[in-house]
């Protein structure tokens, strides 16, 4: 089973603003666009993944990611994460509406294929799935198969809000990469002790050497 993951990711500007404390704001934005390009690679890599559609508004991300071969839908609603993820999964499903869809955040720099493809392989189990992330509190993955809704319900306390929904969680060993999102310094920390990719890594040396 092939999946088409959809990437949310908000303007650079804007975001991982909780880096401030590691990060000055001229860098941040492009540590997160680092961030988003090593989870994208990574996401196309895995072989259990058909697609990855990348839902931002922003115009030099959609480049950037374009051009590692994922697909850019814009984010037309503006209403925010859970909002930008009904979008991007409505406009993949009419495409495709008997692939499996899910919802993987954009900040996973230590992102590893066959990782990802483990957790997607045990998701294709249940109707709907999610991985929670490395705090124990949030998700990083969301998965729906064939003619399930995504019903996204990602920020604060989203591992509780998605066991609310109905959905599975995925209780898995030694996926820690998929796991390991980056909001704080620690988790930057964290993240690269994993190992993260080459433009995070590239990011890193330079918020060091700043």
């Amino acid at each position: 089973m092939q999946w088409i993951m959809v990437v949310p990711l908000k303007a650079l500007a804007r975001a991982k603003s909780r880096l401030s404390d590691t990060a000055a704001d001229g860098l941040r934005s492009g540590l997160a666009l680092a961030f988003a390009q090593d989870t994208v690679a990574a996401a196309l890599a895995c072989p259990e993944v058909a697609d990855v559609a990348v839902v931002t508004g922003d115009a030099l991300a959609g480049r950037e990611l374009a051009a590692l071969g994922a697909r850019i839908v814009p984010d037309e609603p503006g209403g925010g994460l859970n909002a930008a993820l009904r979008h991007a999964g409505a406009v993949v499903r009419t495409a495709n509406p008997h692939t499996p869809l899910a919802a993987l955040n954009a900040d996973l720099p230590a992102l590893r294929p066959l990782e990802l493809g483990r957790v997607l392989t045990a998701a294709a189990e249940f109707p709907r799935a999610f991985l929670a992330d490395a705090a124990g509190i949030g998700t990083t993955l969301l998965a729906a198969s064939p003619g399930q809704e995504l019903l996204p319900s990602f920020g604060t306390d989203s591992r509780a809000r998605h066991h609310a929904s109905g959905a599975t969680e995925l209780l898995l060993s030694g996926v820690d990469s998929v796991r390991q999102d980056v909001d704080t310094g620690a988790d930057l920390r964290a993240a690269l002790a994993l190992g993260t990719g080459p433009r995070t890594a590239a990011a890193a040396q330079r918020i060091r050497a700043a």
